[in-house]
């Protein structure tokens, strides 16, 4: 017996559903996330409200709010300040209560104010999506028992959990403790999956961090962003306009030398060579530890992997001990730990002029070479040919 406007099997219904959190998902990461938080792109008057009208029937998420607390996630990223860090509140915590983290973050009047500008503020924005967030989803669930009758509410059940669970909580849950690492910055960020078609691409999460400002999340060719997919759509109908991509890295393997390119490229893809880095060293410092039996306990290939990526800042404190102990006693590790220092410090070092930048890379490559280590002169010699794309060396 039909008890809604729609009239629909089981499998109809879900697919429904699942279409209708595939569109609320798609407005996350293209308006909140890209457009509103990061300025990746910018998007049509109309595509903006429809996307901000949509998101106020199926989340009640005030757009300010969330733009504020994603912007202070990146400022204070597993420090004691990330609203809803799994290094910070732990993973069970992200995973089932991420919404109320969010909720509690949202209390803050003044991370409000320093993270929450140029979002909008119009008349509908404080008379009614902002005043009014719970007015949205109560009319979202009239709409869905309309349509589809007592199933409805089952309808509308999933359309409240899907954002809270999959964004608020395997994103910034699963995403900063498990899966796989293109790049390394100074965070626990993790690809989850390379398709990023479920949650709209926001899967390629070590990619965001790496490069947050670029209006596409997928770097490798076997990873997909369907957000970026939509976006290019968007941008073919002319309703969007992207402003930011994360650079192309370009090889030149006939350099022999550094030079202010090599630098502007090391620069730019710091995560990458960060990564690179700890790729090639990885397996020596696995090496020089395990012949060392005087150390009191092993140390864990993957806090290994978080030494040469991040620092020893990264590691417990039971296993900073073990690596101190370690680099006192090796000189290999102690080489590699001295290296990865003055690796770091030159993008660091905001005073020192280009000319000095460039000498310091090219001293930082010869003591490589002559460090009689192997992985540390191949790291040298592909860091020499890192170049800019030939249209921004121009």
């Amino acid at each position: 017996m039909q008890l809604g406007l729609l009239d629909l099997p089981w499998w109809g219904t879900l697919l429904v559903t699942l279409g209708l959190t595939h569109v609320t998902i798609a407005a996350v990461t293209i308006f909140l996330h890209r457009h509103q938080a990061h300025h990746a792109l910018s998007l049509h008057p109309v595509v903006s409200h429809l996307f901000r009208f949509w998101l106020w029937l199926t989340t009640g998420m005030v757009t300010r709010e969330w733009v504020a607390i994603h912007r202070k996630h990146h400022a204070a990223c597993e420090l004691a300040g990330d609203p809803h860090s799994p290094q910070v509140y732990g993973l069970r915590t992200v995973l089932l209560q991420g919404a109320e983290l969010y909720r509690r973050a949202a209390t803050d009047p003044a991370m409000l104010e320093k993270y929450g500008h140029h979002t909008p503020d119009d008349w509908l924005e404080r008379r009614l999506y902002a005043r009014y967030s719970v007015l949205g989803v109560s009319l979202m669930l009239l709409i869905d028992l309309l349509l589809f009758g007592p199933l409805g509410l089952s309808v509308w059940a999933v359309q409240m959990l899907w954002i809270p669970f999959f964004a608020a909580g395997v994103i910034n849950g699963v995403g900063h403790y498990w899966g796989y690492r293109n790049f390394a910055p100074d965070d626990c960020s993790r690809n989850v999956v390379p398709w990023g078609i479920l949650i709209g691409g926001e899967e390629l999460h070590n990619n965001h961090h790496a490069y947050a400002s670029s209006a596409r999340l997928s770097r490798q060719r076997w990873e997909f962003d369907i957000g970026w997919l939509y976006i290019r759509l968007l941008a073919a109908l002319r309703l969007a306009t992207v402003h930011r991509l994360a650079p192309p890295l370009r090889y030149n393997r006939a350099k022999t030398a550094c030079d202010a390119d090599t630098l502007q490229a090391v620069i730019v893809h710091r995560h990458h060579v960060l990564a690179r880095f700890a790729r090639l060293l990885h397996p020596v410092a696995i090496a020089e530890l395990g012949s060392n039996a005087a150390l009191p306990q092993p140390l864990p290939h993957a806090a290994i992997r978080q030494w040469l990526q991040r620092g020893s800042h990264a590691l417990s404190l039971p296993q900073r001990a073990v690596l101190e102990q370690a680099l006192r006693h090796n000189r290999k590790l102690h080489t590699i730990e001295l290296m990865r220092q003055d690796l770091t410090a030159l993008w660091r070092r905001s005073g020192t002029s280009k000319e000095q930048l460039v000498a310091q890379l090219e001293d930082w490559c010869r003591r490589a070479e002559g460090s009689g280590i192997g992985a540390l002169r191949e790291f040298s010699r592909v860091l020499q040919s890192y170049d800019l794309p030939l249209e921004e060396a121009k």
